[in-house]
């Protein structure tokens, strides 16, 4: 049997899965905070002292680069080798894979249900396609087709240089070099990055924090959450009692942070040419998904001058299956990528 996981920077899904019953239906799994444990190795032999299955190989997706078999987590302290933690786990076999490698190895296997269709295109058969995935950070990849199925191509795209592309983002852009070495564009599209745009917006004087807002993202270690909320009007401080509805700062902040992953969406599939489509995944998108409907973000996906026109025939689609770097691992394991 195969233990396939998801390691995130703030939560890890491992599951196990029969190969006889595929990648689709694990017999049995369990979601653990990953800033809880030391490392991987701890956090997985947690897991398999609660279950009693042969376990002979797994295979794990992991938020950061993996080279020669060893990998480390971008926003945790962990460091893995595919040869140590076999011995450690005593295990057959352990593989790592970058999780955006990951989402990708899964795409070919979605379903309808899994996806929310943006702009249905004209699809390229076999063409390339592209993968962008905010959540705690910013991932990126692509696939190719390799003559009898597709091939995921890991990237660190998401680190590259911030390209702003209004004079609203050119100031965003300007505050930030202010407050630190390098901006990517993990530092303004992710979870890790919506902050910063919100920081911006207030420090601006775009809108005034009520009060309200400023004792809930003080008693919060993560305010990217909060944030969303009051956007969407899901805090009772936000409307309910005080009929006051979305927070304005926390609306322009969502929609700053959309326009950008749209525009950096769009460079990735100019980049990669994904005549097949553009898969936008993580954790973020599917909770803001009325925010992508609108006009905004494929906008700024098409404003690319003169291959506008390339962009419109480019298929958009969410993923909103929360399990699909855990297929993708499974995939990856078990038909032995």
């Amino acid at each position: 049997m195969l233990l396939a996981g998801d390691l995130g920077g703030t939560k890890t899904n491992l599951a196990i899965y029969d190969p006889q019953q595929g990648e689709r239906v694990p017999i049995a799994e369990a979601t653990f905070p990953s800033g809880q444990f030391p490392s991987l190795e701890a956090l997985v032999q947690t897991f398999l002292d609660t279950v009693d299955y042969p376990i002979e190989r797994a295979s794990f997706g992991v938020a950061g680069p993996v080279v020669h078999g060893k990998a480390t987590i971008t926003n945790l302290p962990w460091t893995m080798d595919e040869r140590e933690m076999a011995g450690t786990l005593r295990l057959k076999s352990v593989r790592l894979l970058n999780d955006l490698e990951a989402i990708g190895t899964a795409i070919p296997y979605l379903r309808a249900e899994d996806i929310e269709t943006l702009t249905a295109g004209v699809p390229v058969r076999r063409g390339n396609m592209a993968v962008i995935a905010p959540g705690t950070g910013l991932g990126e990849a692509f696939l190719t087709w390799e003559g009898t199925r597709y091939h995921t191509h890991a990237s660190e795209g998401g680190h590259a240089d911030f390209a702003p592309t209004n004079p609203d983002e050119l100031a965003l852009l300007s505050y930030l070099l202010k407050r630190m070495d390098h901006v990517s564009y993990e530092r303004v599209c992710s979870g890790r990055g919506l902050p910063n745009i919100y920081a911006f917006l207030r420090d601006s004087g775009f809108a005034t924090e009520p009060a309200w807002l400023t004792e809930k993202l003080a008693a919060v270690p993560d305010p990217t959450p909060v944030i969303v909320q009051a956007a969407r009007g899901e805090d009772a401080g936000a409307g309910g009692a005080d009929g006051q509805g979305p927070d304005p700062l926390c609306v322009a902040t969502l929609q700053t942070f959309v326009s950008i992953m749209g525009a950096e969406a769009g460079n990735l599939a100019l980049k990669v040419m994904a005549t097949a489509g553009v898969y936008v995944g993580g954790g973020i998108p599917p909770r803001i998904l009325p925010l992508l409907r609108h006009d905004g973000f494929m906008q700024a996906f098409r404003r690319k001058g003169r291959f506008a026109d390339l962009l419109n025939q480019m298929p958009v689609h969410v993923i909103l299956n929360p399990k699909i770097a855990l297929i993708g691992a499974a995939v990856h394991g078990l038909q032995g990528h």
